[in-house]
């Protein structure tokens, strides 16, 4: 069981090595030269950290937001992370959710070799939080053993194929091209907001076409347009939060001038980002072509949802703001009607609502990506907001799942065992 744990968690727990590894054995299938089958793993393997460092970038300055938000706005409820549930999931049922992930990836395999469904879930921290959420809620409802881990196993590699083939349409439109697919548990949500954008936006007057006067051509450049949105998001809720409450997460340095340099900070960390997607897929995708080839043939890698950041720059930051502004509406409705408080997760609403803002720009322009997103931003507010009350049910109070896949089949799975 050691060896098992060493392989799920310490290798097949890390996406980085499992990206590198994937280039590496499709690089093999190739037959390129050992030279080449270094450089090409460890370009990979490059390419992916420096997408994660940008990643932490985005984590640590989006920390602070939430917490000034919370404290400035003096908001008490159920926080959306996935660290707590984690922990508590790691302590009941550690070894059903590494077995879990193990069976879910053969799975995916074997749909993807066998079936048109020709996608390999990439996105390791995702498929953590799946297995890790069947794991927990099948355990707290009666499921003990091999039954917990192999139906475990079974839905977690159905859902690795199935989402990245319900998001696969509109990810085609976005990128051009049918090599690169989506391996982000969030899917549900982004229909969500796509299927709005369709309704009442207009496809042709995109994000990315914004026309300006010659004194703001200067907002052009993506870099800089974002500056300019993101700092009044952070210095307005200092602002509020006032200088003792904001000075606690600013170490020793002046709140505003903290905040405002925050904000620039969430910038370059999506600048890490794109520069680390642009690495990654020069050198996932031809790879990927030697998997294809040799062991499942015309394969797509699906991976995490920053890959998709380049191709819609302004639908990135446009749906993170209306996503957010769709969360605080539902804290405030929600409860009225006997939920919970659900707090808004600013990461969450960040790389969903993101993401999300990409697929709506894609079908429904920016009037879809705008009202959309405030569509996107009740919707993932209500699902942990409904899953509150299923693990409320077996005793695990204050916290829930963010991801709304995940909280889908954790919701339908305490239902389902409940019922029968």
């Amino acid at each position: 069981m050691q060896i098992i744990q060493f392989i799920v968690n310490d290798i097949l727990g890390q996406a980085s090595i499992i990206v590198a590894l994937v280039a590496m054995v499709g690089l093999i299938a190739l037959k390129k030269s050992p030279g080449q089958i270094i450089t090409g793993t460890m370009k990979t393997l490059l390419g992916f950290l420096v997408l994660i460092a940008g990643t932490e970038i985005l984590t640590g300055t989006l920390g602070f937001l939430g917490n000034v938000f919370q404290e400035g706005f003096n908001i008490q409820g159920t926080v959306t992370d996935v660290n707590a549930i984690a922990g508590i999931a790691q302590q009941m049922v550690g070894q059903e959710t590494a077995l879990i992930m193990v069976i879910a990836f053969v799975v995916n395999i074997i749909i993807a070799r066998f079936t048109r469904l020709k996608y390999i879930f990439l996105t390791g921290q995702a498929s953590l939080w799946m297995a890790t959420v069947f794991a927990l809620v099948g355990y707290m409802g009666g499921l003990r053993g091999p039954l917990l881990v192999i139906s475990g196993g079974l839905i977690a590699g159905i859902m690795a194929v199935i989402m990245p083939a319900i998001a696969q349409p509109i990810v085609r439109k976005v990128t051009g091209t049918d090599d690169l697919a989506l391996a982000h548990y969030c899917t549900f949500g982004y229909i969500v907001q796509a299927g709005v954008a369709k309704v009442v936006g207009n496809k042709n007057s995109s994000t990315e076409n914004f026309t300006l006067p010659r004194s703001f051509e200067f907002m052009q450049d993506t870099y800089l347009s974002m500056m300019v949105l993101m700092v009044p998001v952070y210095l307005i809720p200092t602002i509020v939060a006032g200088p003792e409450i904001a000075s606690e997460f600013t170490d020793g340095t002046n709140y505003f001038v903290y905040a405002f340099l925050q904000a620039i900070q969430f910038v370059a960390g999506v600048y890490v980002v794109l520069s680390g997607v642009r690495l990654l897929l020069a050198e996932i995708v031809p790879a990927f072509r030697g998997i294809a080839i040799k062991i499942v043939p015309n394969a797509k890698p699906a991976l995490d949802c920053p890959v998709l950041f380049p191709y819609a720059p302004n639908a990135v930051i446009i749906g993170f703001l209306a996503t957010t502004v769709g969360t605080i509406i539902g804290l405030l409705f929600f409860p009225l009607v006997g939920l919970a408080l659900i707090i808004p997760g600013m990461m969450t609403n960040f790389f969903a609502g993101g993401t999300a803002g990409i697929f709506a720009n894609a079908v429904g322009g920016i009037r879809g990506t705008i009202i959309g997103g405030l569509a996107h931003g009740l919707f993932i507010t209500l699902l942990p907001a409904v899953f509150v009350t299923v693990l409320g049910g077996y005793g695990i109070d204050n916290v829930t799942f963010s991801d709304s896949d995940v909280i889908t089949i954790g919701i339908l799975l305490g239902w389902f065992l409940e019922l029968f």
